[in-house]
């Protein structure tokens, strides 16, 4: 029976309405954010949401002793970064701080015309501007009307400083593009007082509208969307003496509706960077969240400043130290960061374009064949500047540029066999689908797949012998038995167990067909994606690498 108190997720996390979002956060003290779903997971997962991720313990009966490891892994970056730059007179002139960086906007893939597009920032607090790419590494900057003789997609004397672009495939068509803006605080207009932000909406991505102001806001405070939840969330930037900059949270099942709110104390106190977080020259503080849903999960790039103040860096015309983390969430609010070193670092050497300031952006992750493109934005300095009076032109925002790294589809985490026979065994899940699919790389032996009933026994017909396993490195391959079809099984709670001599496992998945449609969401889209999710499976890869 339905419990109105409670909202039910379709994973089968249970979330109590009368305390959601959580209001109890104490961030006084640099605790590691708890995740509730990861000490009291659900009695039998639902998994017919997209691929199922190893990024934390939720799919892992640990009880169960088992002898694959989880690995973390990290993206390679392209060697022909960066691939944006400052170039045109809008991105490089004497009055600002040179650079051309998506912290602002977002780079995503939009299904209706098949392209990349990128919202970006034009010299540091200098014009919003638009870029697109046929292949997300070259990019066009096309003239707009907006601002004639220029690809600037906001009049000029609306100074971005921190929000973000999201695409909204639900939406009406004219307002399939928003935005929240946060204009800086220098901005002549202000006084004194931290911005609000503009609430707008397009219908191309090249004209906007105002439609909303939310309360005051510090800087770098950004959007996202949860879609398990239909919820839009803001993730607001604070500051206090004791801990430094840390993240409010605001939900809505509207966009406006995540902007009516003035004063910034009445958001949830949401997170900070905790006692697992390294500093470098002072201590970690949590300068951005960015989230997006991806296929099961949503992913969260927590950007982490390791120091020096800004005083000390624009004294020297350097960037300071920001780089990004990985997190995950299965209900949107609590993040799991087992991994505190670099998901995306800065390379801290003299004349790098990456030295310092490495920062994401809305869209996140752009799914491309059997990789995912992760772009992120960084600077290089100019010591040359440090003598600038004003703090926003000073060379430590200055020479800013984007850059792609490449994981592979599924890979930011993987079970790993290592000798064998090594196993492991997930918790008790459901599905409705009928083709099991895995995302794996095997070396030199079968994975093979045993399903078993609630008393870890195995079912007829799907026992390691009788399973014909996979042999290779794909990113998506089904998994058959000899004589039996897994639509059998659906809508029974049963458990997976996973083995193989060496190798990695990424994902595995149940499809309504042989396609291998995860029906999971696609993050920032994809060549080939129509929509929020994926609807097409095989054809949207070459599986075999």
């Amino acid at each position: 029976m339905k419990n109105e108190n409670r909202e039910c997720l379709e994973n089968g996390i249970s979330l109590a309405r009368e305390n959601w979002p959580p209001q109890e956060r104490d961030l006084s003290l640099p605790n590691v954010m708890p995740v509730p779903y990861l000490e009291n997971p659900p009695e039998v997962i639902n998994i017919d949401r997209g691929r199922q991720l190893f990024v934390d313990d939720f799919l892992i009966d640990f009880n169960i002793r088992g002898t694959m490891i989880r690995v973390d892994h990290t993206p390679v970056k392209h060697p022909g970064n960066p691939v944006f730059f400052p170039q045109t007179k809008l991105e490089h002139n004497e009055e600002m701080a040179p650079c051309a960086i998506a912290k602002s906007g977002g780079i995503w893939f939009d299904s209706n015309d098949q392209l990349f597009k990128m919202w970006y920032m034009a010299s540091y607090l200098g014009a919003g501007c638009y870029a697109e790419s046929k292949d997300g590494v070259h990019w066009d900057r096309p003239e707009l009307d907006v601002v004639p003789g220029t690809n600037a997609f906001l009049p000029l004397h609306i100074k971005p400083d921190s929000g973000s672009v999201v695409i909204d495939h639900e939406a009406d068509p004219s307002e399939r593009y928003k935005m929240m803006l946060r204009e800086p605080d220098c901005h002549p207009m202000q006084k004194g007082i931290d911005p609000q932000a503009y609430m707008m909406t397009s219908a191309d991505g090249k004209h906007w509208k105002e439609v909303r102001r939310t309360g005051e806001m510090r800087d770098r405070s950004t959007l996202f969307y949860n879609p398990f939840r239909k919820k839009w969330v803001q993730s607001i930037r604070d500051h206090n003496d004791h801990i430094g900059r840390y993240r409010r949270y605001r939900e809505s099942s509207s966009f406006l509706g995540s902007a009516k709110w003035k004063d910034c104390k009445d958001n949830v106190c949401w997170a900070r960077a905790d006692r697992l977080d390294k500093g470098s020259s002072t201590q970690p503080e949590l300068y951005n969240v960015d989230a997006i849903a991806y296929e099961s999960v949503m992913l969260g790039f927590f950007q982490i400043l390791k120091g020096p103040p800004n005083p000390i860096g624009e004294s020297t015309g350097l960037p300071k130290l920001t780089e990004i983390t990985l997190g995950s969430s299965r209900d949107g609010f609590h993040f799991h960061r087992p991994q505190r070193e670099a998901f995306i670092g800065a390379r801290r050497e003299p004349g790098s374009w990456e030295y310092g300031y490495v920062e994401s952006s809305a869209g996140m992750v752009v799914i491309v064949g059997d990789e995912l493109y992760i772009y992120y934005s960084a600077y290089a300095g100019d010591p040359k500047r440090s003598e600038s009076k004003s703090w926003h032109s000073n060379g430590t925002y200055a020479n800013g540029a984007v850059g792609l790294a490449k994981l592979r589809r599924d890979g930011f985490s993987s079970m790993r066999a290592t000798f064998a026979n090594a196993v492991t065994q997930t918790r008790p899940l459901c599905f409705s689908g009928s083709h099991l699919f895995v995302n794996a790389n095997t070396a030199g032996d079968r994975l093979r797949v045993e399903i078993r009933n609630l008393s870890n026994e195995p079912i007829s017909g799907f026992s390691f012998k009788d399973c014909m396993g996979f042999l290779g490195n794909s990113t998506a391959s089904e998994m058959v038995w000899k004589d039996k079809d897994l639509k059998s099984l659906a809508g029974q709670s049963v458990r997976y167990i996973f083995q193989m001599d060496r190798g990695d496992l990424y994902s595995f998945w149940v499809a309504q067909d042989q396609s291998g449609a995860s029906h999971g969401y696609v993050a920032g889209g994809g060549p080939g994606f129509t929509g929020p999710t994926d609807t097409i499976g095989n054809n949207s890869s070459s599986q075999k690498f």
